[in-house]
């Protein structure tokens, strides 16, 4: 019933209204994980993959008859341009899902007493720390918060290749998951935003009063990296499309690949100029 809030003709016409569901969905799992998985020894070690897993099965209806009905749309070959056009409408939906479990997230993730995502934090951990991996995790895998700044890296250049090494992976499991299961671009979009919401609390050292400042940060360059996701999980879903309509080895078909191609193109300088924008932007402005 919960995970079919919205169906997907509805989402392109108010895609707004998938923020409120994003929230619903990401609170819910955050409360169930918390509330029926932490007081098992074992699963509370995995709790920050439960909250994903379940904010995923809420999502998984809703995502697979989306994509099911972007795929009807594609009848003939289209330029680039027109893709990205046709399909706007359910990337805005995507988006604004994906700001709701952001929001949610960092909310539940600062009002509990106790951290929720701890391999959240080993991945920012990664990311942003990695000569000081394990001092990193310890420092933040409770509750209690330095009251300095997260150390970063030195040097631009070596965050910025660490920053798109490790968006330019996400990239391709995003591709993997929508040509082998469509729908499976939605465990990227949910794993991103418990991640964003890890390095949220961090920033705003647990302090609700700092969280609309805190998602600023991160929506500068969280919105075009998320968008190159779905860009390419577009790219999948065409591929695939082609291959269930038993379309592969004709004309149309790579014409198809051909725009598939360029939509992969697209995502790569989408998600560059997002990693670009988080090393050389954002601390200026934060």
């Amino acid at each position: 019933m919960l995970e079919m809030l919205i169906n997907p003709r509805k989402a392109e016409r108010r895609p707004w209204e998938l923020f409120f569901v994003g929230l619903v969905y990401a609170s819910l799992s955050i409360l169930i994980v918390d509330k029926f998985f932490l007081s098992d020894a074992v699963l509370k070690e995995a709790s920050g993959i439960l909250v994903v897993t379940f904010t995923v099965m809420f999502s998984l209806p809703f995502m697979f008859y989306t994509i099911k009905f972007e795929e009807n749309k594609i009848e003939e070959r289209a330029g680039i341009f027109y893709l990205l056009k046709e399909h706007k409408k359910a990337i805005y939906a995507f988006m604004w899902l994906f700001l709701g479990f952001i929001v949610a997230f960092s909310f539940w993730h600062m009002f509990l007493s106790h951290s929720l995502f701890n391999f959240q934090i080993r991945t920012y951990c990664q990311i942003n720390r990695p000569s000081s991996f394990t001092e990193c995790v310890q420092q933040y895998s409770g509750k209690i918060v330095a009251t300095g700044s997260a150390a970063t890296m030195s040097g631009g250049l070596t965050k910025f290749w660490s920053i798109l090494g490790n968006n330019a992976t996400v990239l391709v499991f995003t591709l993997i998951f929508s040509l082998i299961f469509g729908a499976g671009a939605i465990f990227v979009l949910a794993w991103n935003a418990s991640v964003i919401a890890a390095a949220i609390d961090i920033f705003t050292k647990s302090s609700l009063s700092a969280l609309p400042l805190g998602l600023m940060r991160y929506m500068i360059h969280g919105v075009p990296e998320i968008a190159a996701y779905f860009i390419v999980a577009l790219a999948g879903g065409i591929v695939s499309t082609a291959f269930i309509k038993h379309e592969y080895g004709t004309e149309k078909f790579w014409d198809i690949m051909q725009d598939a191609l360029n939509l992969v193109v697209v995502a790569i300088i989408v998600l560059a100029a997002a990693a670009l924008t988080e090393v050389y932007v954002t601390p200026l402005l934060f």
